[in-house]
């Protein structure tokens, strides 16, 4: 059975080495001292490795089951779902004022990957409510978040988000459920909605659904689009549960991986709901959780990279398979493990290089997420809105394509249910489709992030990598294999918007048709930047005399691997975006 181990020490490396979060003007953040943020990580990979990761292939096998309009979990979800809200683990970045213990997101990030890589299914339960509280903290009124923010911080309720209807997914102008006011503040409900993670589950009192819905007689499409809170139990004055309201699961869909989370169609007839935010305007409170379950899901690509990779790593250290063409590496045994091979430790390190950049581009996300909302920073706000789809999109399809590479290195055992690789892969391809599908994430990079503000976050952007070059090419041992090789894929970046600002007004399809590989030579040139800011730190502790060695110059060699052999696919993808619009186009439908 497969295994987990938290990598607290290469997250505490980011977080002080790279970081240097104690050394930063956001509030909060030097508190977050090693010693402080050590014993947090340990604890959190604790719970992982001993309660959530063995529950993984259970909740896997076992799935989730329909009986008499109530969903059951699998065995030892609601036992766990206890642990992890006794611990506190799922209040870590809520506000004090409603239960939480105020954390910099930072740190709920840095748990948050944790708890991915170690049950990804259970870990929605969760990770939703957290998304939906978010979205009542920021658009609710104060009776609102007084009634529902102190349960949902504990997890005693848990919440959803109601997008997808059977007949529309990503243009919810389309949509057809119906909000009718009722003359007393709150309107009823009716309609039905698809693909509800966690919409029904048998580990929490009560369930706040967040639901788009049209009010009648709005305006067409999507401008007449509303938000509401409707539970699953009507909530008395008191704080008390009451009567049942009109919300039921009509289904439990069958799917191709997270079999552990219950992905619900759920039925509204006639049931309460209460606006939360503005008539009309929907859409606005509903992507305050779209876009913090964007970055989730970014970070689900990265935990299922992580997993599948550390027993990947263990497999073709122990595996016997063929000698060493160079010479026998194992005379005692039969045959040398697979790691000395050349062709595994591409695919190992393909995985390492991918993982540790990633990480890294999380947390300094989720860092720019905290300096925005602590600091009420302008500049960090538009450039996480910048990084939203390339964290989401690169992170996803990257994180799955290691799965993959982690299950080759098992050869036939991958494709055997029983050595677990197969659930990792199957768990991360999800990640590559809901919360937008990844097409749509590049559409929106190139459609509009690009220009928001007149441009001004992408050029912060490229400003940003330029001064990071510059500040530290006197140091030869980063200009040759970090700084040279970022700033060749930092022109490349910035050839491909230039192409876009030169074609995509002419002939928008243009830009279009090179969005994806834009997308992808964005992502890569930030773990490029990630890995020479990697590279800086682990040179300062190995010249300032840090300890464990090892750690360092493997980081260091880690590193010049990405900038040597996966950072030059920079290269390819402008040569794809600069073919422009006519080999994607040129086809009549019904040539196809």
């Amino acid at each position: 059975m497969p295994s987990y181990t938290a990598p607290v020490k290469d997250t505490q490396f980011v977080l002080h080495d790279v970081l240097a979060v104690t050394a930063s003007d956001i509030p909060g953040y030097a508190d977050l001292e090693a010693d402080f943020t050590g014993p947090v990580l340990e604890e959190a990979g604790k719970i992982c490795s001993e309660v959530l990761s063995p529950l993984n292939p259970v909740g896997d096998r076992e799935g989730c089951r329909l009986e008499n309009g109530v969903v059951r979990t699998p065995t030892g979800f609601k036992d766990a779902f206890d642990r992890v809200r006794d611990g506190g683990w799922t209040a870590l970045d809520m506000p004090e004022e409603f239960g939480g213990q105020g954390l910099p997101h930072v740190m709920g990030t840095a748990v948050g990957e944790y708890f991915s890589a170690a049950n990804q299914a259970f870990t929605m339960y969760q990770g939703l409510t957290h998304g939906a509280a978010s979205a009542i903290l920021a658009h609710g009124t104060q009776a609102q978040k007084d009634t529902y923010l102190p349960k949902m911080t504990s997890c005693d309720w848990t919440g959803t988000m109601n997008l997808t209807e059977p007949h529309c997914g990503t243009d919810l102008g389309l949509m057809r459920t119906r909000a009718v006011p009722q003359g007393d503040g709150s309107y009823h409900v009716t309609g039905q909605k698809i693909f509800i993670s966690a919409g029904e589950h048998d580990m929490a009192d009560n369930i706040i659904h967040l639901v788009l819905a049209k009010i009648p007689g709005g305006p067409e499409g999507i401008k007449g689009v509303s938000l509401f809170i409707v539970p699953k139990f009507i909530v008395n004055a008191d704080g008390s549960l009451g009567a049942r309201n009109g919300v039921s699961c009509g289904k439990i869909e069958e799917k191709m991986g997270i079999h552990g989370n219950s992905t619900c169609v759920m039925n509204y007839d006639d049931a309460v709901g209460y606006l939360l935010g503005e008539e009309h305007k929907g859409m606005r409170a509903m992507f305050t959780m779209m876009n913090e379950a964007r970055l989730g899901v970014g970070m689900q690509g990265l935990a299922q990279a992580d997993v599948a990779y550390q027993n990947a790593v263990a497999y073709a250290k122990d595996r016997l398979q063929g000698r060493d063409v160079t010479g026998t590496k194992n005379p005692n045994g039969p045959a040398d493990p697979l790691i000395v091979h050349p062709d595994i430790r591409r695919a190992l390190l393909d995985q390492k290089s991918f993982v540790e950049g990633a990480r890294a581009f999380m947390l300094w996300g989720a860092s720019l997420i905290d300096r925005a909302q602590r600091n009420d920073d302008a500049a960090a706000d538009g450039l996480i809105s910048l990084m939203t789809p390339v964290i989401k999109g690169f992170l996803t399809d990257e994180g799955y394509d290691m799965t993959v590479r982690a299950q080759q290195v098992y050869g036939g055992h991958g494709y055997i249910e029983e050595w677990g690789m197969s659930q990792f892969t199957r768990d991360a391809r999800i990640a590559m489709i809901y919360e937008g599908a990844n097409g749509v994430q590049a559409l929106d990079l190139v459609g509009r992030k690009l220009a928001q503000d007149g441009g001004r976050h992408v050029m912060a952007f490229f400003e940003m990598v330029k001064t990071f070059i510059k500040d530290n090419e006197d140091d030869a041992r980063l200009k040759k294999d970090f700084l040279d090789p970022l700033k060749a894929a930092s022109k490349d970046l910035q050839t491909a918007g230039m192409f876009f600002m030169q074609n995509g007004m002419k002939n928008p399809n243009a830009a279009l048709s090179g969005s994806y590989d834009f997308m992808h030579l964005f992502g890569h040139v930030c773990l490029g930047l990630m890995w020479a800011r990697m590279a800086k730190a682990a040179l300062a502790a190995l010249d300032a005399g840090k300890p464990d060695v090892a750690f360092y110059e493997t980081k260091l060699a880690t590193g010049r691997y990405y900038m040597t052999r996966r950072l030059p696919a920079t290269a390819l993808h402008l040569a794809r975006i600069n073919s422009g619009a006519a080999p994607v186009m040129t086809l009549e439908a019904a040539n196809f």
